[in-house]
């Protein structure tokens, strides 16, 4: 609580020196403030095939110490990269963990076994992630809330059983008050809170935060030129036994 306040009266400091303009700036992605919240702590990137190659060494010299890599998405995609970009990082000693894009209208249980059957062991990896978010499309109608629970519920528990732990949920906060709070509040978060520090968004209740979608590094060359940038608050508890 008292960081979440002191947080805020620093943002509201912030943006009262920097007025409308600063206002305007930050919402258009012309200035990132929260990168003057994340300093010291420990900075990974999320990727997938947008990226195109992927050179893991390099990425690590700059200050990344973690990657998660895109691998299904649905009940049958596979990311095109997702192979190389897997070795890539072991390759590169680069702690490394695959993440899932859920979809709606598809079975939790089908899209559990394409992860699985995708990714395989992670032993000596990090934890899996299943990534909850609405296309543009998707949010002119969104899904009922019972569909989500109920495909999200059948998901997880394959994944579980599998991997013996639970995955972080990645999600805005918007999405997690809507869809996942009710249901999901033991499981680990990973909050997408790209305008404003975390701690605003939701409180500390967090293990993973992607403070940037606009982030620019050296190392990838793909149709995307940016890059996704995350913290996290101990990288030890993201590791698979």
């Amino acid at each position: 609580m008292m960081k979440r306040l002191f947080t805020t009266l620093i943002l509201l400091a912030i943006l009262g020196g920097l007025g409308f303009w600063g206002y305007t700036a930050v919402v258009n992605h012309q200035i990132n403030i929260n990168h003057w919240f994340v300093g010291g702590m420990t900075r990974g990137v999320d990727l997938s095939s947008y990226q195109g190659e992927v050179d893991m060494a390099r990425l690590a010299e700059q200050n990344v110490s973690f990657a998660y890599i895109k691998a299904t998405e649905g009940g049958s995609y596979r990311d095109t990269k997702f192979a190389a970009n897997w070795r890539a990082a072991e390759e590169a000693n680069l702690p490394s963990g695959a993440y899932h894009f859920f979809s709606y209208g598809v079975s939790g249980v089908e899209q559990a076994m394409n992860y699985i059957e995708t990714v395989g062991d992670l032993t000596g990896r990090l934890v899996p992630v299943v990534d909850m978010e609405l296309s543009r499309d998707e949010k002119k109608s969104p899904p009922e809330k019972s569909e989500v629970v109920a495909s999200l519920k059948s998901f997880l528990a394959v994944i579980e059983e599998e991997y013996q732990v639970k995955p972080l949920i990645y999600a805005t906060k918007e999405y997690y008050e809507k869809y996942l709070k009710d249901d999901f509040s033991a499981y680990p978060r990973w909050v997408r809170s790209v305008l404003w520090p975390v701690y605003i968004e939701a409180g500390d209740d967090w293990v993973v935060w992607q403070y940037d979608d606009h982030g620019k590094l050296d190392g990838y060359k793909g149709e995307e030129e940016y890059i996704d940038l995350n913290v996290v608050k101990n990288l030890d508890t993201l590791r698979m036994k």
